[in-house]
């Protein structure tokens, strides 16, 4: 328990003081028994055995605050008494400050007094003392006392025997003929120090370790405090950050030493507010890859200590510093004004909507923060707080990712997946969908349009659809915070004017607006899903490609798995299609999400993989083959669509199991479509393993009665 060791530091700091080491004064002070409260009741059998303390001495303990005011009062009358005014701890385990004292003072936000930052560790000093005795680790104090020839103390109560052993073995070592120095104090740091680390800079591996299931927006200063006690090294803490650019929930940690480390892994699973963090090991390479830089840009920015850093995302392309520096206002004032801005930028000086700030102190960082959200041009603006880590880290992806693939076309297999920038498929209704709007509209009269329901917006969660064309189709889609807070945009803003035209709402499920964002349809009939055939890929206008592109048969071309796991298309009598390889700007020939605010750019739809060179090499004239045998390892459960109509309006997914019992179907194969209302569309689409299954499928139940109503069946081809 933290509170037993917290009590039993507080006995030998005041059981005893030696001062400066003199050996001309050697004084014991008065024992004091001062016990912690603990936060919970709970005190079960083996603690009341191994602490000899009842349930009541725990009950009429004293909380930590003012156990720590009393200590300070002891300390300061004895200091008085002996007419000195510096004392030094000594605990018989760093246990006590790091992993107890420090972790419980802040969670509990308490301020330690200073006395707490250094102290000495006996059996170290024992170590030093007497090198024969063994390793400090491994010593105890009955077996110190019987090295150096004193017997051991008779006392029950835990924490009062181990303070009058601490105190005999203290006075012996002192004592002729040993002599002994006490000198070797060891430190808790008060505050995390950032800084840059180098990419060339040797890191031990036995200090690393990777923190995971970090809340999103903890800074590099709440995973400090969550380790407090142990000391991380300058610049020790680097988040980790997704294929996007946002961070994961995991952070490497670099501490000073080994011993450090090892005690890092053992609060495992302790908690950061509501919830656990799991520790493992690392090694230094990962914190290099993350951590190191070698950018004289962001270590001339980084160069100021003792600044606090706040990234700003999604800024416009077109924003320069002063509109930066004026967004921000006078109440936040940037260090060095300009000087504090860092802009993200590609490697051909395009901006990336991405910018670094530099701030004196933490009150200007957290003014900075309230502007979270606001409009800057016509974007708003996200703000998070922000490591030196995190600064290489986003410079050294964007600096070193090319603009276009430099990969032999021969050894790139294109393979469609499912677009990162769309949210994970749901039929809770925690949309809406805004219909009629002006297409002169913007992402800030969509906000204004919304008025006080702006604050129950999902970050990230607006979604402008474009046409064919890429122009605005007058619908987008915002995802809300929960389908209560999207009932109530569509009750309130139903038919309210934007621009003197009414525009409807219409509450929806994170499911429906997928699949119009990937191009299917959503109307007064229902549901229809996108096609099953995708149109040729073209790229964008905006951006040169290479003119001579890849040709790929169709066969290496498949359906984004958002239904169900579609099934690979024959390569038999197929046309040649003209391939570009994946681009950041890579737009589709459908319908197509403007993700409003997503720096830099909307990602691409289309993912690929590099096959082996010796496949390549061995058939250079099959590449529609490399592509089939490859589709089979990126999407490994392939399968055939059936469409469903004519179901009765209060079908659900067991029905549909059932009237298909017989084919091994799971529940998620099976997606039933829905109108606006909610209500079933007479429509559903199911997935089966195999396109043989979903023909005979077909052949055998289409037209067949389903709960009295004839059901049509049509494979999608």
């Amino acid at each position: 328990m933290n509170e037993t060791r917290i009590s039993t530091l507080l006995y030998q700091s005041n059981q005893y003081r030696w001062i400066e080491n003199s050996q001309v004064q050697q004084q014991v002070g008065e024992l004091h028994r001062c016990l912690v409260k603990p936060d919970t009741s709970e005190f079960t059998d083996q603690c009341k055995e191994e602490t000899g303390l009842s349930l009541d001495d725990v009950v009429s303990a004293e909380p930590l605050d003012k156990v720590l005011q009393q200590f300070q009062q002891l300390v300061a009358s004895e200091l008085k008494n002996l007419e000195r005014n510096s004392y030094t701890l000594c605990v018989n385990s760093p246990l006590v400050i790091r992993q107890a004292l420090h972790p419980e003072a802040s969670k509990k936000n308490l301020v330690l007094p200073e006395c707490f930052f250094s102290f000495v560790d006996l059996r170290k000093e024992f170590e030093k003392c007497c090198p024969n005795a063994g390793p400090a680790n491994k010593l105890e104090l009955p077996s110190m006392l019987e090295h150096v020839g004193v017997a051991a103390v008779s006392e029950q109560l835990m924490g009062v025997r181990e303070v009058r052993s601490m105190v005999q073995l203290t006075l012996r070592m002192l004592a002729e003929p040993y002599n002994h120095s006490f000198s070797c104090v060891e430190t808790v740091k008060y505050k995390f120090d950032s800084g840059t680390c180098s990419k060339t800079e040797p890191v031990d591996n036995e200090t690393i370790i990777r923190a995971r299931g970090l809340p999103w927006q903890s800074s590099d200063q709440d995973i400090a405090r969550f380790f407090k006690g142990l000391n991380i090294a300058k610049g020790g803490v680097a988040l980790c950050l997704n294929a996007q650019g946002r961070r994961n929930g995991e952070a490497l940690v670099r501490f000073i030493n080994s011993e450090h480390r090892d005690l890092a892994l053992e609060r495992h699973k302790h908690h950061m507010g509501s919830r656990y963090i799991e520790v493992y090991k690392a090694t230094g390479e990962e914190f290099l890859k993350i951590a190191g830089g070698t950018s004289n840009e962001v270590t001339q920015f980084l160069s100021k200590e003792n600044q606090v850093i706040v990234r700003m995302r999604g800024l416009p392309f077109t924003a320069t510093p002063q509109e930066v520096l004026d967004f921000l206002g006078p109440e936040s004032p940037v260090t060095d004004g300009a000087e504090g801005l860092l802009f993200v930028k590609y490697p051909d000086g395009r901006p990336t909507g991405d910018a670094f700030v530099l701030f004196s102190c933490d009150d200007y960082a957290q003014n900075a923060m309230k502007k979270h959200r606001q409009i800057l041009g016509k974007r708003y603006i996200e703000l998070f707080r922000s490591t030196s880590a995190e600064v290489q880290q986003v410079l050294t992806r964007y600096l070193t990712t090319p603009l276009i693939s430099t990969l032999p076309a021969s050894s790139i297999v294109p393979v469609l997946a499912t677009p990162p920038f769309l949210p994970t498929a749901s039929s809770t209704r925690d949309c809406v969908r805004l219909r009629g709007l002006p297409y002169t509209a913007g992402i800030e009269d969509i906000l204004e349009f919304m008025g006080e329901h702006t604050a129950d917006i999902k970050p990230h969660g607006v979604h402008m659809v474009l046409n064919q064309q890429g122009r605005p189709s007058g619908d987008s889609f915002i995802q809300m915070k929960s389908s209560d807070k999207a009932f109530m945009v569509s009750q309130k803003c139903h038919k309210k004017t934007m621009k003197d035209r009414y525009v409807e709402v219409f509450q929806c499920s994170t499911e429906e607006m997928s699949i119009v964002l990937m191009g299917g349809t959503l109307n007064r009939s229902g549901l229809s899903p996108p096609p099953c055939k995708l149109p040729c890929l073209s790229p964008p206008t905006a951006y040169a490609f290479p003119t001579q592109p890849a040709i790929l048969s169709e066969a290496a071309l498949f359906q984004p798995p958002l239904l169900a796991a579609p099934r690979a298309h024959q390569a038999t009598h197929s046309p040649a299609l003209a391939y570009y390889p994946p681009q950041p700007h890579l737009y589709m020939n459908m319908n197509y999400t403007a993700y409003y605010p997503s720096p830099p750019v909307s990602p691409s739809t289309v993912s690929y993989f590099t096959a082996p060179p010796s496949v390549m090499a061995a058939q250079p004239h099959h590449a529609a083959a490399v592509a089939a045998a490859a589709s089979s390892q990126v999407l490994p459960q392939p399968g055939a669509l059936v469409r469903m109509q004519g179901l009765p309006y209060n079908t659900g997914v067991k029905d549909i199991l059932s009237f298909f019992q017989g084919y091994q179907l799971q529940p998620d194969a099976v997606l039933v479509l829905y109108n606006f209302s909610g209500q079933c569309s007479g429509e559903a689409l199911v997935t089966f393993p195999s396109e043989e299954a979903a023909r005979q499928a077909v052949a055998e139940r289409s037209g067949h009665a389903f709960y009295g109503q004839r059901v049509h069946l049509a494979f999608c081809d």
